[in-house]
């Protein structure tokens, strides 16, 4: 079992108290970063550590945090998105419910390091229950004279609020969660500007993913080396998975990136293997929006080498025979799963979800779902396989924002790499019985 930076502390009772949190070594990061070091130290710190965003797009929090724009009496904002809704990916809602004050922390640390007198949580609509967890550990900070004026008579000011949202995963882009925070409709901005520039209400915004600020606890508090010594090459310190689907244990693991794949699902202290002890058929690797890949390259490389659980390995070779690591929505798939079923509800979802602004996207997950129904209740052509490529080709790389992406990449790779399914719902349609069997499932209508 690898290192535990974040989950060291779960198992203790009352964890979520400040008390407790406190007693077991809580705060001491932001004791350090307020009386010991400076802004530029800690931020340094980060660059060091090789941390990488954990929400999905994995750039390094240090170098965002140094585009930072700092004019001269104009407050800065540090928002953390803790919008997950990125279908397979559970983690942060699990950190959240768990280690309330660990966010805080984290929270404090960079705000500190960014100048930000001003944070924000935004949290999705559908964690209300752990709002109120994190809302009473707020107070308890408040309380505690961790944030206010004058923390820890340092001079330094922070208030922090929360903002709940209303259940739109669009809202997980970054710019549309500002949209939302400032009260407006929940779509992309176009950039430039980036919000390091004209963020929140047109201000200098930093916005980073729940596990990253809490990642930069241990950072400060055992040091940016340190924690850059943990992993592999550019894929450095722990990184939280989320495991489900055909497994034997379902749940939250911290891995230091590095671990093989193959470990990952097969040892006891991991996933623990396939449910009933089926074959392994594919894995979708970093959440729903991810390309999905068959057992042989989820296990292996396009070159035979040992796939490893981070940024660099599982893309390797693209999206030809790579993936990407993503939030870590990892869903294993045992050999009964149809990939093609699978996909129509992955499209179903991104088509909901699509906020309309841009036309590929709009009309393009519309299209996708209405020809894979139309492959799955039996009427499908095979040239509807090929017009389904031809969607996803119009789709990706021309939207303002990474939904559009998120919803083209698993139909070109379940087409790449299953397209003998597709071919089969078309040439085989599925037996009566089953179709409707199907449509009590979905809820549709033949």
């Amino acid at each position: 079992m690898g290192k535990k930076l974040l989950l060291d502390k779960v198992g203790v009772a009352g964890i979520q108290k400040y008390d407790v949190y406190r007693r077991e070594g809580g705060y001491a990061a932001v004791e350090k970063a307020l009386k010991a070091l400076t802004p530029e130290i800690i931020l340094d710190e980060v660059k060091k550590s090789g941390l990488r965003g954990r929400g999905g797009a994995g750039f390094p929090t240090g170098m965002k945090w140094s585009f930072l724009a700092k004019p001269p009496g104009v407050p800065r904002h540090l928002v953390c998105n803790a919008d997950e809704s990125e279908p397979g990916t559970f983690k942060d809602r699990y950190l959240m419910e768990k280690l309330p004050h660990l966010l805080i922390e984290g929270m404090i640390t960079s705000s500190f390091a960014l100048g930000a007198n001003t944070s924000y949580i935004y949290i999705r609509g559908e964690y209300a229950y752990i709002y109120k967890i994190l809302e009473t550990a707020i107070q308890e900070a408040y309380k505690a004279g961790w944030l206010g004026k004058n923390i820890l008579g340092t001079g330094y000011d922070l208030d922090l609020y929360m903002q709940i949202g209303a259940g739109a995963y669009i809202c997980g882009e970054e710019t549309a969660l500002l949209e939302s925070l400032e009260g407006k409709r929940g779509n992309p901005r176009i950039k430039p500007p980036f919000p390091a520039i004209a963020g929140l209400w047109g201000r200098p915004t930093v916005v980073n993913n729940v596990e990253t600020l809490m990642a930069v606890v241990p950072i400060i508090n055992f040091g940016g080396e340190a924690y850059s010594k943990i992993g592999i090459g550019r894929s450095t310190g722990t990184k939280l998975i989320s495991a489900s689907g055909h497994i034997n244990k379902p749940g939250v693991y911290e891995i230091d990136l590095g671990l093989p794949v193959e470990e990952f699902i097969y040892s006891q202290e991991y996933c623990g293997g396939i449910l009933g002890g089926r074959k392994m058929k594919a894995v979708v690797a970093g959440g729903s929006s991810v390309p999905i890949l068959p057992t042989e390259l989820i296990l292996r490389t396009a070159k035979g080498e040992p796939r490893l659980m981070t940024y660099e390995s599982l893309g390797d070779g693209g999206f030809a025979t790579g993936t990407m690591l993503g939030s870590g929505g990892f869903i294993v798939m045992d050999e009964s799963t149809s990939i093609v079923k699978n996909l129509y509800t992955f499209s179903r979802f991104y088509h909901h979800e699509s906020c309309g602004q841009c036309s590929p996207c709009r009309e393009g997950t519309g299209w996708m779902e209405k020809i894979l129904h139309k492959v799955l209740s039996g009427h499908g052509t095979l040239r509807d396989i090929d017009l389904l490529w031809d969607i996803q080709q119009k789709i990706d790389g021309k939207t303002i924002c990474p939904l559009g992406e998120a919803a083209a990449w698993p139909v070109a790779s379940a087409i790449r790499h299953f397209r003998s399914e597709f071919e089969d719902f078309v040439k085989n349609p599925q037996s009566i019985q089953d179709v409707k069997h199907y449509y009590r499932l979905t809820g549709e209508k033949a």
